[in-house]
């Protein structure tokens, strides 16, 4: 049960604010998860709303690989609700199954080809430590251009924050969605 109500409705919003609402509607087709809580502050709900449609379709990052992060991102921080959209996402876009079932299980990636397991590698270091090891970073470095580092480390900082969101306010995935067991 979430721990605000949940606005998922135009008309819950002030009618100076129902612009706002048009604009998550015009995003996501419809108004749940954290952004039902983040309208609670239409401010920074409308500030969110382009890094949302950047980071789906804006940056340099490959959809393989950008889904590694943010999969790996959303099961770092067990947020739930942020695995069941992103797995239906990456399910969307073709991501295989053995890379999100590699990250749910918080697996070895061993197994995943190189360009997702430095970037499985990156976030989980990036999460676990603050930090991220020399010998991990310059596998990055040595495959991708300054701008596909930085989006990439924005794109692991952006679903961070809404994890946290979620997981703050105990917003959670639709019935039937992808889960994972918070225990693993």
């Amino acid at each position: 049960m979430p721990r605000l109500e949940p606005i998922t409705t135009k008309a819950a919003l002030s009618p100076e604010h129902q612009s706002v609402a048009d604009a998550v509607i015009e995003v996501f087709g419809h108004i749940r998860g954290p952004f039902s809580m983040l309208l609670h502050s239409p401010a920074i709900a409308q500030r969110l709303l382009p890094l949302v449609s950047f980071m789906r379709s804006g940056t340099t990052i490959e959809p393989n690989v950008r889904f590694a992060a943010i999969l790996t991102t959303a099961r770092e921080h067990d947020a739930n609700y942020v695995w069941a959209a992103q797995v239906e996402q990456a399910q969307k876009n073709g991501i295989r199954k053995d890379l999100i079932d590699v990250i749910r299980a918080k697996g070895d990636p061993a197994t995943l080809p190189a360009d997702e397991r430095d970037v499985v590698n990156y976030v989980r270091q990036l999460i676990r430590t603050h930090r991220v090891d020399e010998a991990t970073f310059a596998a990055i470095k040595n495959k991708y251009s300054a701008q596909w580092i930085v989006e990439l480390t924005a794109t692991i900082s952006f679903f961070g924050f809404i994890a946290g969101i979620a997981n703050a306010l105990e917003v959670e995935p639709p019935a039937g969605s992808d889960k994972f067991s918070a225990a693993a």
